[in-house]
């Protein structure tokens, strides 16, 4: 499975004619090719270069005398296997900015129901447009409301949209637009709960948290997040797990209590156990339907596992929940307890 867009990076010395005899045409050859102009002028001393395939794929080149960047849904030239790989983040601004430009010309013409969401279609850009997550990543987005049931395509992006607005994961952008994934195949449910950590992260961020994602701990392991207090508010960091219980008609489970309970249990058997104590447990019930969560908050069942906060989010930025244990974070201003 090929992974996110990642420029690949060369410190050969370029020009047009080596660029036709060891780009294009083993693009050309392989695929079938044709190098159009850009949408966009390039960066200021840079020269640029746009290939299209017959098969969907596109790659962009941009060059000086001291360096030459690649980026590209295809394959990658020989002339360029062994060179470095970066993010969006660690090219030079000049460089990124163009190529997303030209990305994101590209994505409002194929999905243009993407356009009117900027901070989604930027942030998921890296997936929306790799190898192999293109069509599946927009299609969960597209038919699945980015997990939400009895939800508009249009209610569930909006909803990521308020929030990655805030600029709260920009510096993580690379490593949490990864968590959607690449694979071909559109899996509903570990999509889902990938955008449950989403979902966590703006619970944390609407009650004045600072959010940092994928914490080492000493077990080797990762946590999901570290909710740090803004500046001058009382209080230290504290560690969180997300979790996200599958909804009872697509498991064995018998009723949505039991579902909650078996997902939570095995997500506390693993790496919660193992942490030895201390991080939050977040429960994501957004994917069960009214009826399911309705059952689950008048009951307030344990999930074994202390502190806990078990919520469900909704669209419209509606959150409800309940907590077990003594949970060591003021969420009064992000949710309403049940």
């Amino acid at each position: 499975m090929a992974s996110p867009l990642r420029f690949r990076r060369s410190t050969e010395r370029w020009d047009d004619d080596r660029i036709d005899r060891e780009v294009y045409a083993d693009l050309d050859e392989n695929l079938g090719a044709a190098s159009p102009t850009p949408h966009y002028s390039g960066p200021n001393g840079y020269r640029t270069r746009r290939f299209e395939m017959d098969n969907g794929d596109f790659a962009l080149f941009a060059w000086n005398d001291e360096e030459a960047f690649w980026l590209g849904n295809t394959e990658t030239p020989s002339a360029l296997w062994r060179t470095t790989k970066y993010t969006f983040d660690e090219v030079p601004y000049p460089i990124a900015r163009w190529a997303q430009r030209e990305l994101l010309a590209d994505l409002a013409v194929e999905s243009p129901w993407l356009a009117e969401y900027d901070y989604v279609s930027w942030f998921f850009l890296p997936v929306f447009l790799s190898k192999d997550g293109r069509e599946s990543t927009r299609t969960f987005f597209r038919d699945h409301a980015a997990g939400f049931p009895d939800a508009t395509r249009d209610e569930g992006l909006e909803f990521y949209e308020r929030f990655l607005r805030t600029g709260a994961l920009d510096d993580y952008r690379y490593t949490m637009a990864s968590k959607l994934g690449t694979s071909q195949h559109v899996d509903p449910s570990r999509m889902s709960s990938a955008m449950s950590e989403f979902t966590v992260a703006k619970l944390l961020t609407d009650a004045g948290y600072d959010v940092t994602p994928e914490i080492e701990v000493t077990t080797g392991h990762s946590l999901d997040f570290r909710a740090d207090p803004a500046a001058g508010t009382p209080g230290g960091s504290v560690l969180v797990e997300a979790t996200r219980p599958r909804p009872p008609r697509r498991r064995g489970a018998d009723n949505p209590v039991t579902a909650l309970r078996e997902t939570a249990e095995t997500k506390t058997n693993g790496q919660l156990s193992e942490h030895g104590g201390g991080a939050v447990l977040f429960v994501d019930c957004s994917g069960f339907r009214d009826d399911d969560w309705t059952a689950i908050a008048g009951e307030k069942p344990e999930v074994r596992h202390r502190p806990a906060v078990v919520f469900r989010a909704r669209p419209d930025g509606r959150v409800e929940g309940y907590a077990k244990g003594s949970v060591p974070l003021s969420l009064d201003g992000a949710l309403t307890w049940v």
